[in-house]
Formats: C-alpha cells, sequence, structure tokens
C-alpha cells in the first residue's frame, strides 16, 4: 500500500512488534503492512488502521497517506472522505507525492470538497514534479481542456511526454493521437503508429483499435488486412464494442479473416444495443444467410465467448 519498506518476514516480525511498541515509526508502519496485507498475521485492517495511525501520529508520511486510502475506501474504519482528506493533506504538506497526487484527483472530481480546477491543478503539479506519471497525465488532459489554467497544445504535450516516457499507456494512446491529427505538432502517421503501438503492447484497447484502423487503411504503415485484424482480436476480447463491431463486418466481408457468417453473426451479437442503422442492416443480411443450426452455433459461440471473457 505504501513505497515503504516490506513487511517484516515470520522471524523478526516479534523483534518489529516489540520496536512498535516501543514508539518506533518505522517498526509500526510495518507492522501495519502486516496486518493490512495479512502477510505473517491474518489480515486484519482495524488493526492496521491501529498501527498506522501510530505511525502517522508521528508524523510518519507513508503512514498518514495510507489512512487517507482507508478513510477514503472504508477500509476496517467508516468510509469518510474528509478523514480521508484530512490524512492526505498531512501526507502531502511532507511532500508525499501519492498524497498530493490524489488531492489533485479530489478536488479534480469535487470528492468530499467543492470542485476546483484551480486547486487540482496545484496539487497535480506538485506530485507532477516530483515525476508522478499520473498526475503528469492528469496535467496533460488539463492543458489540453483549458479546464484551470489557459488551453495550451504544447503544454499538454510536454506532460504527455514525460508521463509517456515513463511507460504511461494512456499518456502514450493521447501522443498517438496528437500526432495522428496533427494537434499542434506536425501531422505524423508513422509517430502516431509508434506511440498507438507502445499503448497497445501494454493492453490499452483505445490504441489496439487505432492500431486495427490503421493496418487496415495503409495510415503510415503498409495495408494489411490480417494485422488490422490481430489489432481489432485483441481489443474486441477485451470488450471494446467497436472492436466487436469491426471483426463482425471483416468476417461478413472476408477481410483479412476467411469469410465466415457464422463468426460474423457472433461478433455482431455481442454489442446489439450499439449497432448503426448499417451494421444492424449487416447483421440482418448475415443472419438471413445462415440455416437454423448455424444460428445456434453462433448463439453458442456468443455465450462461450462471455462466459471466457467475463465483466471485470
Amino acid at each position: 500500500m505504501t513505497d515503504s519498506e516490506k513487511p517484516p518476514s515470520e522471524e523478526s516480525f516479534e523483534e518489529t512488534r516489540a520496536r512498535a511498541e516501543a514508539g518506533d515509526a518505522e517498526a509500526q508502519l510495518d507492522l501495519a503492512e502486516c496486518y493490512a496485507d495479512g502477510r505473517v498475521v491474518p489480515q486484519d485492517f482495524s488493526e492496521a488502521v491501529r498501527w498506522y495511525r501510530l505511525a502517522a501520529d508521528q508524523g510518519h508520511a507513508d503512514a498518514q497517506y495510507n489512512l487517507g486510502v482507508i478513510y477514503a475506501a472504508g477500509r476496517g474504519v467508516p468510509q469518510d472522505d474528509a478523514e480521508a482528506l484530512r490524512w492526505y493533506r498531512l501526507a502531502a504538506d511532507q511532500g508525499h507525492a501519492s498524497a498530493q497526487y490524489n488531492l489533485g484527483v479530489i478536488h479534480d472530481d469535487g470528492q468530499g470538497v467543492p470542485q476546483d480546477d484551480a486547486e487540482a491543478v496545484r496539487w497535480y503539479r506538485l506530485a507532477a514534479d516530483q515525476g508522478d506519471a499520473d498526475a503528469q497525465y492528469n496535467l496533460g488532459v488539463i492543458y489540453a481542456a483549458g479546464r484551470g489554467v489557459p488551453q495550451d497544445d504544447a503544454e499538454a504535450l510536454r506532460w504527455y511526454r514525460l508521463a509517456a516516457d515513463q511507460g504511461h499507456a494512456s499518456a502514450q494512446y493521447n501522443l498517438g493521437v496528437i500526432h495522428g491529427d496533427g494537434q499542434g505538432v506536425p501531422q505524423d502517421d508513422a509517430e502516431a503508429v509508434r506511440w498507438y503501438r507502445l499503448a497497445a503492447d501494454q493492453g490499452l484497447a483505445n490504441a489496439q483499435v487505432n492500431l486495427g484502423v490503421i493496418h487496415g487503411d495503409g495510415q503510415g504503415v503498409p495495408q494489411d488486412d490480417a494485422e488490422a485484424v490481430r489489432w481489432y482480436r485483441l481489443a474486441a476480447d477485451q470488450g471494446d464494442a467497436g472492436a466487436q463491431i469491426s471483426l463482425g463486418a471483416r468476417y461478413a466481408y472476408g477481410r483479412g479473416v476467411p469469410q465466415d457468417y457464422v463468426r460474423a453473426h457472433m461478433w455482431l451479437s455481442l454489442v446489439p444495443w450499439k449497432l448503426t442503422v448499417n451494421e444492424l442492416l449487416l447483421r440482418a443480411k448475415v443472419a438471413a444467410s445462415l440455416t437454423r443450426e448455424q444460428r445456434a452455433k453462433a448463439q453458442r459461440l456468443a455465450r462461450e465467448w462471455f462466459a471466457a471473457h467475463p465483466p471485470k
């Protein structure tokens, strides 16, 4: 739960408890981690809270941050946004980057406080300046939209890039969009593909869908229907409706895959409420081409897909 050292091993647990009972804040934090994670001792959030509080009352920033997390989630204590805010603030005032980021989120969303873009930006910036990738990404979003700050594509790009260089998938995706559309930078399909691929390789479905479109159309890459299908399938298996529809259409027309009306019907049946008029007409055409046995098979494949991919 924190950036602190790992909880003690079973052999050192009693020694750690002795130091914690003697008032050692670091040992109190270690003991709290043991109870919070269920390591060495059975998981017990009430006991974790007790030890976190002892460390936090001595000014330990990690313990203060963890109490904020616990009160925000209501684990071992009644859920309490005001108490979460108080502990986050104590940690943030000591420079705790994760606490600063969480305060940014709280003010950004108005969780237990009035929504305040300027205050969100202030906390995000403090965390971002310490290298927090989530805070850097959120500043990119804020500058792109001009919320609490003047709209500034160059500043958005700068923050996205800092987050993306740390492997932040959503920042990488947004850089793909920026370069693909030429938002404040020269339009560059190859650069868009590079950033999309970095995000897609981390499993970001939106990036996988865009790579499907790009390879299908040949934007900055050789046109390749099979590669388009590969990326659509990765996103579709995560439940992305657009990718599922695109796969259905590709099976219907035999683009990148052998034509297969059964699988076309299966994919188009997964998201019936999101189909456009043309897609509904395509599904009806596909259904009309199937025998009763083929429709039953498509329905069975759809059930099997749902069973293998339960909602997260």
